[in-house]
């Protein structure tokens, strides 16, 4: 007898699942997966490289110049 009854519950909240969903088959979302845009983050990437390589360029003209000059001062009392 339980046994019975626990099938006639399971059957009946199958079949209020397949209702439910047959229902909101129209009227549901789709889920979108929000994928980072590879071309912007490439872009980006690209302009940061050419600003790095611009600063470096600066670095190594300003250091073949010959403009550079270092003291060494001591720091004994």
């Amino acid at each position: 007898m339980k046994t019975t009854r626990l099938l006639t519950v399971i059957a009946v909240l199958q079949a209020l699942t397949l209702v439910s969903q047959w229902r909101n088959a129209d009227g549901a979302s789709q889920a979108v997966a929000a994928l980072p845009d590879a071309t912007a983050d490439h872009k980006e990437t690209m302009a940061e490289m050419k600003n790095t390589n611009a600063k470096l360029d600066a670095m190594l003209r300003f250091l073949e110049s010959g403009k550079l000059q270092v003291e060494v001062v001591s720091d004994k009392k």
